[in-house]
This record gives C-alpha cells, structure tokens and sequence, in this order.
C-alpha cells in the first residue's frame, strides 16, 4: 500500500492509517468505539492502508464498515475534510524537494531580517557575466582625483556629499526572475554612480550635450539636469549645447550655445528640446574635426538606437585617434522600444496625455447616437506599447490593433465583427491603434526618412473606410470619429515620474564621463540605475512587445477582442515589457 506514515504528514495527503480510521469512526459517537478496535485490527498500526478523497471515504465506511446511518456518515466526512484541509494547507507551506530549510547557521549569512525561507537547491548561479565598459583610463593618463571637488552651491556654503561612493565590484543582474531551466550564467551590468577617482580635472571639462531624432518628453529636462550636474556636482564650467542634432556640428547656421544654470532654469517645464532636434545627418569626419578643434572632451549624446550606434561609432573613433574624450549616452524614444532597460523617458507622459485623446473618442463615441465610433491612433512604428498601455490606462477601449498582432478585419477573429458586438452591447465603442500596425494587410513602403525610418501606411484612414463600409453592409450604418494626436503626446512637458527618471539618467551619465568610462548609455535596469556599452543596448533594439506576454494578455481581457496571435508566432528580438507587471 505504501510506506509508514500520518495524516497529519501533508505529503501523504489523503492517506490513512488503520488506526486514523478508527478514530474518525469513533469521533462521532461513543456507539461507535468498537469500529475503533476493528479498524486497528484491520491493519498493522502504523501502516498506511487506504488513500481517500471524500467520496470515496463515504464509501469505504458504508461497504466496508457498514455503516448505513447516512447523518453519521456525513459527519465522519466532514471530520475526514477538516483533516485533509489542514493537511492542503501544510502542503502550500511545505517546498519542493529541491527546496532545503535554512539551517540556524545559514540564517544569519542570508540576512533575512527575521523571515523564515528555503533554500533552492536547483536554482544556482555559478557565473556571473559583467559587461565590460570601455575605460579612458587604459589608454590614458588619468588624473586619479578624488570625488571631493564639487562646487559649492550657488548662493550657500554647502558642498555636495555622497554617501556611498560605488566601484567596479558594485553590479546589477539583468534578469531577476529564475527558474531551475535557467541559464546558470547571468549578464550583469555595473551599477552607475560616483566613483572614489576620477578621470577628469573638473576645471579642464569641456563638455557638449546633442540631441537627435524625433521629440520626447524630457528632453529639456536631460539637459538642464546634465548641466547641472556637471556644474553643481563637479565644479565644471564649460558646458555647450550643439544645436539641430548631428547636423550641429557642422551647420555654420546652427553655432552651439553656451548652458549655464540661468540658462536651463526652468527649461523643464516646457516640452521639446531648446537644442532643436533632427534625424540624419551623421557625418563622422566632420563630427571628429568639431571635437578636436573645439577641444570638446565629454560628448552626451541624447537619442534612440540609431543615435547610438553613431554615437559608439565617434566614441570608437576617438580612441583610435588617441582623443580622450568621453562619449555618453541617454536612451530616448518615444516608443519605449529600446532594449534591455525597464523603460525609456517619456514613455508614462506619452501614455498619460494619450489619455484625453481616448476620453474624447469615447465622449464622440457616446454622444454620436444610435452608434458611435472613435478611433484614436497614437505612436508605435514597430512596437505597440503606447497603445497597450494607454488602453489599459483608460480602461475604456473596446479594440486594440498594435504591430506585432496581426490585423484581421474579417471572419470568427475579425475585429469588424468584434466591434459590432462591442455596438450592439453599448451602443458605442472605442478604437486605439499603433501607427505602425496593419504592415501585414497594407504592405510595407520603400521610402524612409533622414534616419533610415521606413515610412508608414495610412493605417489609421484604412481602419475608419473599413468600419464605415462594413457597418453600412450590415444594415447599420456608425458615426465614425478619427482622432490623430501622435505628436501631440510627444511635445509635452514631462510628468513629475519621468522628471525624476531623467535626473536619475542625467546626473548617472555625467557619473560615467567623469569617472572616464565611454561608450556607454545609462539606463534603469529593474528599477536599478546601470551602465551599459553601447553595442549592447543597440543590438538588442529595437524591441518590440511579446504577443504571447502578459501586456497583451491584460489587453485581451480588457477589450474582449479575438486573439489574432498565431500559437507558434515568432519575433525578432522579442521582449516582454517591465513596465506592467
């Protein structure tokens, strides 16, 4: 039958011994004592001798005990219950095999602040992969000062302290979540923050802030809080800002200006950049010529993963050039699809002013009787996130077309029949869509932008004629309302979450330049602040949402829309999004 063993064991639920049986028998009544005796008799004591659920314990005592009072044999079930219950209890309490209790010993070297735990013995890192940054200090003299001379604040006798000063023994893991199929070797990035030493002699920076690509929310801030803390932090004076992106640095129309902190003041407060901003542009000869005729030695360039790989190839450049200067990176776009940190600037200011959009298609919606429609179509040229989560934001969407589902406008998943339902249920429904969604139906266009961006497909005007036409083929006709505020959430201040974030970034990137590392890019990696070589961050972006992930799960079950997602669908460089849980 099976080892030794009690019910009061929880891994041998549903288990009984002869003498188990007895007493259970024999709680009900003193009538019943005798049933005590037999079942002891029944069975070497001890010895486990049946396995029951409930039914089949009612059963056993009709058949085999005859026992035919069914009120008592309800009774000795529920005792039955109450003991497997408490035994299912135990067994949410109690690990895996693989799981070990903390010895006395043990507990004190883990630090577990009073809790009690296991080990998991199956779950084990035997290596841990740190990225490598480049180092100014491998190819030149450093300066090797200590971190002590911050300037004095404007206007007060106070000087900046720190109370942790970090070193290259101080990593984050890129990945928290483990299981026992996991990789034993994980990827770490060094935590960004001050250093003991640094590179550079504060009075002989000269540093110059770009930004490129599209607008963002932030930006201002990124620069006001890099100049700042260059100045307030370090003592450094020189701080320029190269107008018009790349272009800056060579457009004799767009001279650079000099940032002082009456300058940046309150630049935060306003949206888009006072640099100005554009794509393309990238001309690495005449960027090289700018730096060392200018005598520039910290570049913070602000931009997506195109902007990136430019800005890696000047970095790669001044080494071998023997320049000593210090190249930095700020993640930016709009999209949220740069890889392997947990978000980008501006990404939940993007989301929160999409907000009014959707209230006001769902207002047109409404109000527009007998039936309704308002299509809101946000950003997102290969990645849905925006769309996602300011549908989940507002709670009010009806139907949620991104980049990565494929768009089916008809048939049992087809979200023209979805929307009907969704009309016929509330008399009106709501529409958000990703302006890179549809590719698959409407075809991908030849013709790019200055940064190599392919041009998108009217994918918005496409959906509004197809509910307009299929609504009218049913009998039916809809009031279709089409709302376009793509750059309108984009040139918005920051909203106080992303006005932290940026200050975190801006103030990690001058922390990496001073202490003379290059080539990196700052970034929250779980919800620490890391350094990260540039080639890293680039090769895995862009990033897009996983279709089978848990964001486009919330999405389902939000809107009630078919899932259009094949079972074996693949991405490139599929990532799940941190920023929902």
């Amino acid at each position: 039958m099976g080892a030794a063993g009690s019910i009061d064991s929880p891994l041998k639920l549903g288990y009984c011994t002869a003498e188990q049986i007895g007493e259970l028998i024999a709680s009900i009544g003193p009538e019943y004592e005798q049933y005590s005796q037999m079942s002891i008799k029944a069975g070497v004591d001890g010895e486990v001798i049946e396995e029951f659920d409930c039914e089949g314990f009612e059963t056993f005592l009709k058949k085999d005990f005859g026992i035919e009072n069914t009120v008592h044999r309800k009774k000795m079930v529920a005792q039955f219950r109450k003991r497997k219950d408490a035994d299912l209890r135990k067994l949410s309490r109690v690990a895996p095999a693989s799981i070990v209790p903390v010895e006395d010993a043990e507990r004190s070297a883990l630090d577990m602040g009073g809790l009690d735990g296991y080990v998991q013995t199956e779950i084990s890192l035997s290596n841990v992969l740190l990225a490598k940054l480049d180092f100014l200090g491998d190819s030149f003299d450093s300066e090797g000062m200590n971190n002590t001379s911050r300037a004095s604040l404007r206007g007060t006798s106070h000087r900046i302290t720190y109370n942790k000063l970090l070193g290259p023994e101080d990593v984050v893991l890129s990945n928290i979540t483990f299981g026992p199929a996991c990789s034993r070797t994980m990827r770490a990035f060094q935590r960004a923050g001050p250093r003991q030493l640094i590179h550079f002699n504060p009075q002989r920076v000269r540093a110059a802030i770009v930004t490129c690509g599209g607008l963002c929310p932030g930006l201002n801030n990124v620069i006001r809080e890099i100049t700042l803390a260059l100045r307030n932090l370090y003592g450094c004076t020189e701080v320029y800002g190269i107008r018009g992106g790349y272009n800056g640095f060579f457009d004799s129309t767009l001279q650079p200006i000099e940032l002082t902190p009456e300058v940046v003041d309150n630049i935060h407060l306003k949206g888009g950049t006072i640099l100005g901003s554009a794509r393309g542009g990238f001309d690495l000869e005449k960027i090289l010529q700018f730096l060392e005729q200018t005598g520039v030695n910290q570049l913070y360039v602000c931009g997506g993963d195109g902007t990136h790989r430019g800005a890696h190839k000047i970095a790669t450049e001044c080494l071998r050039r023997n320049l000593n200067v210090a190249v930095a990176g700020v993640p930016k776009t709009i999209d949220n699809d740069i890889g392997l940190i947990d978000r980008s600037f501006g990404f939940q200011t993007a989301v929160e002013a999409a907000q009014a959009a959707i209230q006001a298609a769902k207002v047109e919606a409404q109000c527009n009787i007998p039936r309704g429609i308002g299509i809101v179509k946000l950003m997102g040229r290969s990645s849905g996130f925006i769309a996602s989560h300011a549908a989940l934001a507002s709670a009010d969407v009806d139907l949620c077309l991104v980049p990565e589902v494929p768009l089916v406008p008809d048939g049992p998943q087809g979200f023209l029949p979805h929307l009907r339902r969704r009309v016929m249920e509330k008399g009106h429904a709501v529409v958000v869509l990703a302006e890179g969604a549809g590719e698959d139906v409407l075809g991908q266009s030849a013709e790019v932008d200055a940064g190599g961006n392919r041009k998108l497909p009217a994918v918005g005007d496409w959906v509004k004629k197809q509910i307009e036409t299929y609504f009218s083929g049913q009998g039916m006709p809809a009031t279709v309302k089409y709302i376009d505020p793509s750059y309108m959430i984009r040139s918005v201040p920051a909203n106080s979450t992303d006005s932290l974030y940026c200050t975190l970034l801006s103030q990690n990137a001058v922390h990496g330049a001073m202490a003379g590392y290059t080539a990196f890019s700052v970034g929250l990696v779980n919800n620490r602040m890391v350094w990260i070589p540039m080639p890293i961050l680039t090769d895995n972006s862009p990033r897009v949402m996983a279709p089978h992930g848990r964001t486009w799960e919330r999405v389902l079950s939000a809107t009630h829309q078919p899932n259009t997602v094949p079972p074996d669908a693949k991405i490139d460089k599929m990532v799940t999004t941190r920023t929902v849980m």
